[in-house]
């Protein structure tokens, strides 16, 4: 009882306070990561889970997947989805960001239409590009084709060499909003007194980028890369409606491979082992996330 007491102490008062958000993360996120582990440690199927049996196989599972053909793809795909859709986003982002932080009319109405893409739902701009890039309807193809850089339509979504090029398109225009908004932010910080005193000293506009605002948005700029990296290392529905990982697992990432395992071929705790290579992945990267935030903080 005194124990009890003792909690209750108005030293104590700030755990209080987190308790519901430590209880909802206990639950809604520990719990499923925890299940999960332990649900790739074991031989779960279609096959034996009828039967009640769950068999601890320990790393066996992991084992199999990293001998997977497709794994190994699923893998390299998500690294050049990520990669691509990373340096696109953050050129365009950068590009937009500088002309905004330029005073015009109508520039704040401009930059709000911007964020058009980052606010609708992810399957509802996936379905927008799959119509896009279809063979013989998609605008696409038709520009193309009236430009007279082609003669036949294009095969985009069923094609390996095309589709990872449409699904690398669609994510980036949806994350280019993202890039725009955080970089304005940070060239908000900057004191215009410096470009002012560069410009007295005969500086060019593109020493004034390179000796100005790109050292001092460096943590902007991390911050940037690390979360997109982060959110589109996991990307899965927008893939998923677009391609479905085809064709030929041209487009399969790790998220949508996972989905496959445990979903159509019912390989529940091979589909959990691919999940839990993607979590550690972006695991260590939120840590090298937060590693770079606190840096940056201590500076």
């Amino acid at each position: 009882m005194k124990r009890i007491k003792d909690f209750f102490r108005y030293d104590n008062i700030g755990l209080l306070f987190i308790l519901p958000a430590f209880l909802y993360m206990m639950i809604f996120v520990g719990y499923p990561i925890i299940s999960n582990i332990i649900l790739s440690i074991q031989d779960v199927s279609v096959r034996n889970l009828v039967k009640g049996q769950k068999n601890f196989i320990g790393l066996a599972n992991y084992i199999d997947i990293f001998h997977d053909e497709v794994f190994r793809k699923a893998m390299g795909n998500t690294l050049v989805f990520t990669l691509a859709c990373l340096l696109f986003q953050f050129l365009i982002g950068f590009l937009l960001a500088l002309f905004f932080n330029k005073n015009f009319t109508f520039s704040k109405t401009v930059r709000g239409m911007t964020m058009i893409p980052w606010m609708m739902p992810m399957t509802v701009t996936a379905l927008m590009f799959k119509f896009m890039f279809s063979t013989d309807v998609g605008i696409v193809n038709y520009i193309l084709r009236s430009a007279g850089f082609i003669k036949e339509n294009i095969e985009w979504l069923t094609t390996p060499g095309t589709a990872m090029i449409a699904v690398v398109a669609a994510n980036v225009w949806i994350g280019i909003p993202f890039n725009t908004i955080l970089i304005s932010t940070g060239l908000t910080t900057i004191p215009q007194e410096l470009y002012e005193s560069a410009s007295v000293d005969g500086a060019n506009g593109w020493q004034k980028l390179t000796k100005i605002t790109l050292p001092l948005l460096r943590p902007t700029i991390e911050s940037v890369l690390v979360l997109g990296f982060i959110y589109t290392f996991k990307v899965y529905d927008l893939v998923y409606v677009m391609t479905e990982g085809g064709p030929v697992n041209s487009t399969h990432l790790l998220s949508t491979y996972s989905y496959k395992l445990s979903f159509d071929m019912f390989q529940y705790s091979k589909g959990s082992s691919v999940a839990n290579v993607l979590f550690l992945i972006l695991l260590l990267v939120g840590m090298l996330y937060l590693k770079i935030t606190m840096q940056g903080e201590e500076d």
